[in-house]
């Protein structure tokens, strides 16, 4: 059975991070962003890999706007879906809205929320539009089957993730 993980949290709470550290312990996992799935999509179609793309991306914008908007149109879903139908067990590091976290929860994912305080987030980097709706949508979203506490430092982070990991497997088996 294809197992995914979905983690979201607003800007500089360490949703990468966190996927970064869960990679390391489950291998057969693969990371995959939403507007990654465009890429791996255009990549397929002109022979390119991933990371020619991520390095050049300046080259490739115009046209990877061009399918992500085809896709959306032939279904407004259409990526979010083809990430769900990829072989691979994957961690999506990007949900946003209340729309993909359902979307992702009804296939069977299991949702990680990552949170930290905006003073926390502001020491890591410079906050903008922290009223956007794909900073807030999910603030008051309770369907997650786990919330990580990361005001703390990198070490701390580390200890929830691998204190998370029984409860991940436990999921999926």
């Amino acid at each position: 059975m294809k197992k995914i993980i979905v983690i979201s949290g607003k800007q500089y709470s360490g949703k990468d991070t966190l996927a970064k550290l869960l990679l390391e312990d489950l291998p057969d996992f693969k990371r995959v962003g939403i507007g990654d799935a465009i890429k791996l999509a255009y990549g397929r179609e002109y022979n390119l890999s991933f990371e020619e793309i991520e390095k050049n991306k300046h080259l490739y914008r115009e046209d990877l706007i061009k399918l992500g908007n085809k896709g959306r149109s032939i279904d407004p879903d259409y990526w979010l879906k083809s990430i769900i139908d990829m072989e691979n067990n994957v961690i999506v590091p990007d949900a946003r809205v209340e729309h993909e976290a359902e979307l992702f929860r009804n296939s069977g994912a299991f949702l990680i929320r990552v949170e930290a305080s905006y003073e926390n987030r502001s020491k890591r980097a410079v906050i903008t539009n922290a009223d956007d709706p794909t900073e807030t949508a999910l603030d008051e979203y309770k369907n997650w089957n786990a919330v990580i506490d990361n005001n703390s430092d990198y070490a701390a982070l580390k200890m929830q993730e691998k204190r998370l990991l029984p409860k991940i497997k436990e999921f999926f088996n």
